[in-house]
């Protein structure tokens, strides 16, 4: 009996480490397999957003001290929007001279990501006419504002299904 008992420990120990090494390799397998998708919040890769975050923190502090910026679009329909954002400036004088960027995606592919820019221009609402969202479902939208040297990232998310708006900051 003795010697017998003394072989069990061994395989067991075996056991566990082959059955945890065989773990780690499935795990590394299903997530190579996964279609992952890099953040772009701001417009750059993550990792230039991740070495440059402190510069872009101080650039939205600095932007928000002498700018007002929000997203005034009401409703989002998939066949054609109006995506409108409000720039004024704290005394709330109308902006009409920022430069805006819209960068468009779907948070689980980049098939259908556009860039848009050059907004119609009125009474310091910028407008982006009939954007067209071709897959119904959530959607990211990051406006870049620059206005002379001053500049910041504004996020949204919007849902073509429910019609809700909801802005992240």
């Amino acid at each position: 009996m003795k010697k017998n008992s003394g072989i069990i420990w061994p395989i067991g120990i075996a056991t566990a480490i082959i059955l945890v090494f065989s773990f780690c390799v499935g795990t590394v397998v299903i997530t190579q397999s996964a279609h992952i998708q890099e953040s772009d919040a701001y417009m750059t890769h993550y990792q230039d957003a991740d070495a440059h975050v402190n510069d872009l923190i101080k650039a939205e502090i600095a932007f928000n001290k002498k700018y007002n910026l929000s997203f005034v679009t009401k409703k989002i329909i998939a066949k054609g929007t109006d995506l409108s954002y409000k720039i004024t400036d704290k005394n709330l004088k109308a902006i009409n001279n920022a430069k805006l960027t819209l960068a468009i995606s779907r948070p689980e592919s980049k098939e259908f990501n556009h860039t848009l820019e050059n907004p119609i221009v009125k009474d310091g609402i910028y407008s982006f006419v009939g954007v067209k969202f071709p897959k119904a479902g959530v959607w990211n939208l990051v406006l870049k504002v620059e206005i002379d040297k001053n500049y910041r990232f504004y996020n949204v998310k919007v849902d073509t299904r429910n019609k809700k708006v909801k802005a992240l900051h």
